[in-house]
């Protein structure tokens, strides 16, 4: 009897199942029905089935009753809802026989290369770049591919176009065997050999309906309405293709996937989301075309990749051909307005000798100068631009950038200057992308690279100044002393309903969006997502509230939203995407808030991680007493002005209380003239218990037990 596509999905389902069960019985000859079970760092249980069925899955007993469930969306009729749906249940067992090598352990992959479950604070990483389109969308890949050489091929082709590429199966040892870098920081992430460990990529599309989203878990209509809409994501199978993958396949394309495979049959009915290109050389195209995926295109003239994916790589000291460190030698970036007369577009000048004279590991000077002029060109962009310095030398392959003005850190490779990456290229770089991102207010630009030491100390000195007349201009911008603050609605194509209101003195939650970069992005672009509220029709200045503001919400948030507060965290809050740098809630026993960032794992005070606190007030939703925010925001005199004020701060992990403390200090200063204000806050290294943290705040004489209760 031939075979049909749907006789292969059922197979394929059957086939899943069977799996599923013989890896819980397994568990079960080991563990009780009582034995906690999880994926490490999520809100969201196991994601796949919480949100198809609603169901919190906490205890091996509760994964196995759920298996009627799954085994009863594989049906049987030759119909296409059923195939669909038979797919997203050999999903769902899929994430079953994951879930049962997380049972006592967190990191069964080991990470080394593979990466299995992807945690929350990962999901919430991908939502800025998605949002601004710096990965405009994800490849799935499951291998092996033909030879190694087209493995690596089609991988660098997708990383070259910035998409996010997830590996399962043969091509992670292909692409290894040929030196590939691999890992989220890379954005090429290998998940598993097995089959089965592509649960994982789903979970993270589903996590992002329910994270971004605001999507409830159970309404499998609405988690595959978001994921079509709002997930870019493509499935590339190489041939030959086997009936479990056939089957998860089609639980893809009920996803809103598009599935690309050379495996030819001449006995199926093909969807039209499922493409046969027989030319995998074609694959990338065509899976971009299958999902309607633009790639913004930068023709920047240097010798190696140029690539958003390249932003995370970290170039070890062993690996470098040299550093330049602004914190041991004179190093700095500086953009400058100039007349237009004094600007020679394209010209890059090099003071100095070039990259080929200095020693293998040596540290060196450097500076680089960008020089604009343009009719529109506004002195408050210029801190603007230089910010941007970041993510533009990241994005070259083999270069790694921290820092900013003159406290920089720059290493380039051994491969990357082998193949010939000199000083002009940074010049190239940067002309390129200041010129293409900002060509409504700039004119010309040119650019000086410095590595001659005496010019370098010079000019640093020349810099300072330039740097200090800013942060004077800086200090003076005060939500009271503007006549309009911004809107940020970047995120709504994720976030629906979330609308960020930019002020001097309250970046977006991001962390990403300054009121200057707000201002800058409305005059590139008028019809934009920054756009102008004027500050009229003040209604309580002290908790944030003006008639305009609402307006303005209620008209960005498609009336979603109708009232915000700009400094309560109890009273008509912000909303928040999920993209957000930290998350602030209410501690009750301390009559304060605990504040934890995206990137801290563990607990906190209130009995929750970042990701429990986080899925309370994701998805443009208001939460009283909780608020999505920036790291600057944590020491600004409008943090929780309404409620007291930055004197609220009871907990906050040791690495951001370091990282915030300067500034945190000068404002307690200010407001409260307590010293050293950080010492009187808990972290980690004190505790996470609500009762011991109340007797380190008595300890420590802190005003919170001073300040009229929050509820």
């Amino acid at each position: 009897m031939a075979t049909t596509l749907f006789d292969r999905v059922f197979k394929g389902s059957d086939e899943m199942y069977d799996v599923a069960v013989k890896a819980l019985e397994e568990a079960s000859a080991k563990y009780p029905d009582s034995e906690p079970i999880a994926f490490p760092d999520t809100a969201y249980y196991l994601a796949c089935i919480y949100a198809m069925t609603g169901q919190k899955i906490t205890n091996l007993g509760e994964l196995k009753s759920i298996m009627n469930w799954i085994k009863g969306q594989m049906g049987r009729r030759k119909k296409t809802h059923d195939i669909f749906t038979s797919g997203v249940a050999t999903a769902c067992a899929a994430e079953v026989i994951e879930a049962c090598k997380y049972i006592q352990n967190k990191d069964p992959y080991g990470h080394d290369p593979l990466w299995g479950h992807c945690t929350d604070a990962e999901v919430r990483e991908l939502g800025l770049p998605l949002v601004t389109g710096d990965i405009p969308g994800f490849a799935v890949i499951i291998g092996p591919a033909p030879s190694n050489e087209e493995a690596l091929s089609l991988v660098k082709n997708y990383q070259g176009k910035s998409m996010f590429v997830f590996m399962v199966g043969g091509i992670i040892d292909q692409v290894k065997a040929l030196g590939m870098n691999t890992g989220f920081n890379v954005r090429v992430v290998p998940l598993g050999y097995d089959l089965w460990s592509v649960s994982h990529v789903v979970s993270v599309a589903i996590r992002a309906a329910m994270i971004f989203g605001a999507v409830q878990p159970g309404d499998y209509d609405g988690i595959r309405k978001y994921t079509f809409e709002r997930v870019n994501a493509v499935i590339n199978a190489f041939d030959p293709v086997d009936d479990m993958t056939v089957a998860c396949g089609a639980g893809a394309i009920s996803l809103g996937f598009p599935v690309i495979t050379n495996h030819v049959d001449e006995l199926w009915k093909v969807p039209k989301s499922l493409i046969i290109q027989e030319d995998t050389t074609k694959f990338v195209d065509t899976s971009l075309e299958a999902r309607g995926i633009k790639i913004k295109v930068t023709n920047v003239d240097i010798p190696v990749a140029y690539s958003n994916a390249f932003e995370g790589e970290i170039i070890r000291r062993g690996d470098m051909q040299f550093e330049a460190d602004g914190s041991r030698v004179d190093c700095l970036e500086l953009v400058r307005t100039r007349e237009a007369h004094e600007v020679e577009d394209h010209k890059i000048e090099v003071i100095g000798p070039d990259f080929d004279s200095f020693e293998v590991g040596s540290k060196v000077q450097l500076a680089m100068i960008v020089d604009v002029a343009g009719r529109k060109m506004n002195s408050d962009f210029e801190p603007v631009f230089e910010r941007k310095f970041h993510a533009y030398l990241n994005c070259i392959e083999g270069v790694m950038h921290t820092g900013q003005r003159d406290m920089i850190r720059i290493r380039v490779s051994k491969d990357t200057f082998a193949a010939g990456f000199r000083a002009k290229h940074f010049g190239e770089v940067l002309y390129a992308k200041v010129k293409g991102e900002f060509d409504t207010v700039v004119d010309k630009c040119q650019v000086t690279i410095i590595t001659d030491p005496a010019a370098a100390t010079e000019m640093r000195k020349v810099a300072n100044e330039i740097y200090d007349k800013r942060d004077e201009r800086l200090l003076s911008l005060t939500d009271e002393n503007v006549k309009e603050f911004y809107t940020c609605i970047m995120c709504q194509s994720f976030s629906p309903s979330h609308v960020c209101i930019v002020t001097p003195e309250r970046l977006g939650l991001c962390g990403a969006v300054s009121w200057l970069d707000a201002k800058a992005t409305h005059e590139l672009d008028e019809t934009g997502p920054c756009q102008i509220v004027p500050k009229t029709g003040v209604i309580d200045e002290n908790i944030g509230k003006w008639e305009s503001v609402n307006d303005a919400v209620r008209k960005y948030s498609q009336g979603a939203l109708e009232i915000v507060s700009l400094y309560s965290i109890m009273e008509d809050p912000m909303t928040s995407c999920g993209c957000f740098e930290c998350i602030c809630g209410i501690e009750p026993f301390s009559n304060g808030v605990v504040i934890v960032n995206r990137e801290h794992p563990g607990m906190t005070p209130l009995g929750m991680s970042f990701s429990e606190m986080a899925s309370m007030t994701g998805g443009g939703v208001q939460t009283p007493g909780f608020m999505g925010h920036g790291k600057h925001f944590i020491a600004s005199k409008k943090f929780m002005k309404a409620e007291g004020g930055v004197a609220r701060i009871v907990w906050m992990p040791k690495a951001l209380k370091e990282q915030v403390a300067e500034k945190l200090n000068a404002t307690a200063q200010e407001l409260y003239g307590i010293e050293n204000f950080t010492d009187m806050i808990a972290d980690e290294t004190v505790t996470d218990d609500p009762e011991k943290l109340l007797e380190f705040l008595g300890e420590k004489g802190h005003p919170v037990l001073g300040l009229d209760p929050l509820m």
